[in-house]
């Protein structure tokens, strides 16, 4: 390359040399927003190994949601939030879009529940107030299920228990709810010890399901043969010691509750299993129906009556002598086309069991064997004695009847026809059915006493004795007016004679002194005879002068 010619006016100027531009070479303006780059590349990938599961819970009201503030809370700790609020694709219900912390992953199994906390009366219990000033969140629960899930269906209200409570949860079958509620309590000799947390109505709609909690230690009190009744209201009785009120407590009678028992005899065997989880039980309306005996041995038998069973109910006693045997199941109707009549069927559950004692001396009891030929045949034995049915009032107020068993030993022979079922058992008139036949027979036989000839020869008799008075008044009588005039002369002259005065009485008492003197004329005689009874041959010597 040619150098460029010299000048001597300008000084010396070192030559520039040029030295080439490496392609690798980084500036240092760049430096930061590297830095910035490698900064938010490690935030955003942190945030993204630290995020958290998102999930959808779905309710069927948004009340108390909101988006971006409404809180995910497990045991009243912050896990998560609410991100969006939107509506389900049919409108249906409120879907809830929400992200929980990394930590609460595991907790997303397939029965973790949630639900809405707010203010709330149920069940005599009061929850949510501390919602009032903080607002509402959403509350849950964890599952012991290993299945996970991350869309959910919220509950409408809070469970009643969380899981992990120490108890076990059992299964009740009843008619209806009464005024049971989830979380009305239950209770064991008085004493709250779990509370219904469900119920549904059955799908043939004729009763409800319900699920009870019994909290620990008293769920080990649920045998395999307890008992639950509702304990809702005031139980009123009345018997010889009085009226007795008896109720589980003033919860109990405002917003209803259960209770539960063992019966006594089943306690008395030490070696009773504890009832298991879910294990089903019946929900009887009262104590009363609870704790009735249930007997192993049941024979059905139907009684006819001829006579009106008005005030006879289903569920009335079949009464022996005072002690329930058994019960009404079914009244019916029955027309014979033979006779032309109506009768009425009485279907009862008998249990005979109660027949025969309890008492034991020396060992020995009187337990009635379960062998149908056997009850067939002393069933048999007892008609032939008499044994009959018969209805009888057994509250005069309300005119309630039972059906009560005893022995007739006058009543027609009668044999049961075990063919038949159920087999019928003969019956008797009721007490105020024999009142009303002896009526009827009683005025059938005045009807066939012929009144209407009587008061004819009434009628005649009257005439005939007023015929005969008029004739007493005109002629009797004057005649017996003389007589009686004549009579009273006839006293007047009697008693003039018997006057002290008068010469029959003068006469009267000279009578009386002769007949003395002549008396003891004579008791002289007989003295002398009795010294001389020579003189009565002899006669009486005379005198010596």
């Amino acid at each position: 390359m040619a150098r460029p010619p010299e000048r001597p006016d300008q000084p010396d100027v070192p030559e520039a040399l040029v030295t080439p531009r490496s392609r690798w070479r980084l500036q240092l303006v760049w430096l930061v927003p590297l830095i910035a780059v490698l900064i938010g590349g490690w935030l955003a990938v942190k945030a993204v190994l630290e995020k958290g599961p998102t999930i959808t819970i779905s309710f069927v009201t948004g009340e108390g949601l909101e988006a971006g503030k409404t809180k995910i809370k497990f045991k009243n700790v912050d896990i998560g939030v609410v991100k969006a609020v939107t509506l389900s694709r049919d409108h249906t219900r409120v879907v809830a879009t929400a992200e929980l912390a990394k930590d609460a992953s595991d907790m997303l199994v397939d029965d973790t529940r949630f639900w809405v906390v707010r203010p709330r009366i149920s069940g005599g219990t009061v929850s949510g107030i501390g919602t009032l000033l903080s607002g509402s969140f959403i509350g849950m629960d964890i599952g012991n299920s290993t299945k996970s899930r991350s869309d959910f269906v919220g509950l409408e209200a809070p469970p009643v228990f969380a899981s992990g409570v120490p108890g076990r949860e059992f299964v009740l079958k009843g008619d209806d709810m009464g005024s049971l509620d989830v979380g009305s309590p239950v209770f064991f000799r008085r004493l709250q010890v779990g509370q219904v947390t469900s119920y549904r109505l059955d799908d043939d709609g004729k009763g409800v399901t319900m699920h009870v909690f019994i909290n620990a230690p008293y769920d080990k009190y649920v045998k395999d043969n307890s008992r639950f009744w509702q304990a809702s209201g005031v139980d009123v009785s009345l018997d010889t010691n009085g009226i007795k009120v008896n109720t589980q407590s003033l919860v109990a009678i405002l917003i209803g509750g259960l209770a539960f028992q063992t019966p006594d005899e089943a306690n008395a065997q030490p070696d009773q299993p504890e009832a298991a989880v879910q294990t089903e039980f019946t929900l009887f309306r009262d104590r009363g129906e609870a704790m009735k005996r249930h007997d192993n041995i049941v024979d059905t038998y139907v009684f006819n009556f001829n006579e009106s069973v008005r005030g006879l109910a289903v569920g009335a006693p079949l009464d022996f002598r005072g002690i329930v045997v058994g019960e009404v199941s079914a009244i019916y109707t029955r027309f014979d086309p033979v006779t032309q009549r109506f009768s009425i069927p009485v279907e009862v559950r008998l249990y005979p069991e109660r027949f025969t004692s309890r008492f034991k001396s020396g060992g020995g009891g009187g337990r009635l064997t379960s062998d149908l030929a056997s009850r067939r045949q002393l069933t048999d034995q007892l008609v032939a004695h008499g044994l009959r049915g018969q209805l009888k009032t057994g509250n005069l107020l309300t005119g309630q009847l039972y059906v009560a068993l005893d022995f007739f030993p006058n009543a027609q022979k009668a044999n049961v026809d075990w063919s038949a079922n159920p087999p019928e058992l003969p019956t008797v008139p009721g007490g105020l059915q024999s009142l009303q036949d002896s009526i009827t027979t009683l005025v059938a036989k005045l009807n066939k006493i012929p009144f209407e000839g009587i008061g004819n020869n009434a009628q005649k008799t009257l005439a005939d004795a007023d015929l005969l008075l008029k004739q007493l008044s005109t002629e009797v009588l004057p005649q017996a007016h003389d007589t009686m005039a004549a009579a009273q002369s006839a006293l007047s002259s009697a008693n003039s004679a018997l006057q002290p005065d008068s010469s029959l009485s003068q006469s009267t008492a000279d009578a009386m002194r002769e007949l003395t003197r002549t008396a003891a004329a004579f008791r002289t005689l007989a003295d002398y005879l009795e010294r001389h009874p020579e003189a009565l041959i002899r006669g009486k010597p005379e005198d010596k002068k």
